[in-house]
């Protein structure tokens, strides 16, 4: 069950006009040392309770639940924790060993997940992100804590870690303490792969991309990685259980929020695309024989299914084209070294043709869009929206040019006859092939003509610069 923190805290104006009277207020907020002394006491007390030997089942079993007043007052903490006057006070008053040692003592998962998230608040100012990052204790206890089942736990590590790695004056610290911990793979690996959390899985797809995008030798040792027993494996039947692999994991995880989180689903495109800058990357995703198929299919169904419609709006490309274009370029590269295949064989990824030549009809529309939008903000220069349009159309050029070189004459036939070929789509096509894969589209003119001369012809007549070609 996924939770959220409580709702901000209500009903407290008498106390806060009270505390400010007593010079009791945090910095320039209403709220009251006081009562924040008293609860972080209240805390330390719940995980270190007067022992008695009689009492040590009742210990044992209040270790795994928080009682309702106190969670509540933790909330309120997990609420004010994101005013930076408030952080500084807690960071002052050593709140995150007091976090640690609850981590370190407590079944309670409820009361983990408070306190990593009142911990991942507190780091997302700098000085506070420097402390902890720089205490190794806190580093191993953090990534201790991948290992733990509890989603909402999890959803929080992530977040803490995702803030830190964004951090560039410590990212390097996170990076190195990660690769020092072969086991956070394994987690992670788990968590993509088993999961139905939505938000956890976005979540740890955030981190796995921004690691990848930070080190690319890292992302080469986890490419390389699935050796190893994890955490999450038994001792016992460990020669028979398969290990886990990145590009699988990445995929289950892919297919899991799909439908339910579009900005998850690109970033879990992002991490395959950086996947294939790397030689090892493209192996493991072409290699076994069922992770390049699964691949291949699974993307082009995105991107005939899910994206590319005919009947959308030339606008909604603005909002695809980053996602589009990390699509289409794993596409590009599994097909560019599986053109073996019989998953990337033509006669079945015809449909991809009409998928390519729409984004290259719509982009003319979205280029003049940002062009004018650049005009009314006074901008000079390529905009952010103009270097991912770029993209897109490189890519889509790039995947096409590779189709149009493999299609026989029985291939244009069939996109003829289903009419993901047409003088409209040519023709689009060739406006933005050219001039760079003029012998590409030279070479598909020499099929085309096998299989519909006056089609042919008519194109020649709009581009008087193939006529020569015979």
């Amino acid at each position: 069950m996924d939770r959220n923190p409580s709702p901000p805290w209500r009903g407290q104006e008498a106390e806060a006009e009270s505390a400010a009277a007593r010079g009791d207020s945090i910095g320039t907020t209403i709220y009251s040392k006081h009562w924040l002394f008293g609860v972080l006491g209240s805390l330390i007390q719940l995980i270190n309770p007067e022992k008695t030997t009689s009492r040590e089942n009742e210990e044992e079993e209040q270790h795994t639940e928080v009682d309702e007043e106190m969670e509540n007052e933790l909330c309120r903490v997990w609420d004010m924790s994101v005013v930076e006057d408030v952080a500084l006070f807690l960071f002052e008053f050593n709140a995150p060993d007091i976090f640690m040692g609850v981590l370190a003592k407590t079944k309670c998962p409820r009361l983990m997940e408070i306190c990593v998230g009142i911990l991942g608040n507190m780091a997302c100012f700098q000085e506070i992100c420097v402390s902890i990052s720089n205490d190794k204790n806190i580093g191993q206890t953090l990534l201790h804590c991948l290992y733990d089942l509890d989603p909402p736990t999890l959803l929080e590590i992530s977040r803490l870690l995702l803030t830190c790695l964004s951090q560039p004056q410590v990212a390097d610290i996170w990076v190195q303490r990660i690769r020092e911990n072969p086991a956070v793979y394994d987690s992670i690996c788990f968590i993509m792969s088993s999961s139905t959390n939505v938000d956890l899985l976005v979540k740890v797809g955030e981190v796995v991309d921004k690691l990848f995008d930070l080190d690319e030798k890292l992302m080469v040792e986890w490419i390389k990685n699935g050796t190893a027993q994890g955490p999450h494996q038994s001792s016992g039947d460990s020669e028979e259980q398969a290990p886990l692999k990145i590009v699988p994991c990445v995929l289950e995880a892919a297919k899991q929020i799909r439908f339910d989180n579009p900005v998850g689903l690109e970033v879990y495109m992002h991490i395959l695309q950086l996947l294939t800058t790397v030689d090892d990357g493209i192996q493991a995703i072409v290699q076994p024989p069922d992770a390049g198929r699964d691949t291949w299919n699974f993307l082009f169904d995105l991107a005939c299914h899910d994206f590319c419609q005919p009947d959308d709006p030339p606008i909604i490309l603005q909002e695809q084209k980053t996602v589009l274009a990390s699509i289409f370029s794993v596409l590009s590269a599994v097909y560019a070294s599986q053109t073996e295949q019989q998953y990337v064989k033509m006669e079945k990824n015809l449909p991809l043709i009409g998928g390519l030549i729409w984004v290259l009809h719509n982009m003319e529309d979205c280029e003049k869009r940002s062009v004018n939008l650049a005009e009314e903000t006074a901008k000079s220069g390529v905009t952010e929206e103009d270097f991912h349009l770029k993209v897109l159309k490189d890519v889509s050029c790039e995947l096409l040019s590779n189709i149009f070189q493999a299609l026989t004459k029985e291939n244009i036939i069939q996109a003829l006859k289903e009419d993901y070929l047409n003088k409209q789509t040519c023709s689009c096509a060739f406006k933005n092939l050219l001039p760079m894969y003029r012998s590409v589209v030279e070479g598909f003119l020499n099929v085309l003509h096998e299989a519909d001369k006056a089609l042919v012809d008519d194109l020649k007549k709009d581009f008087p610069s193939l006529k020569a070609q015979n």
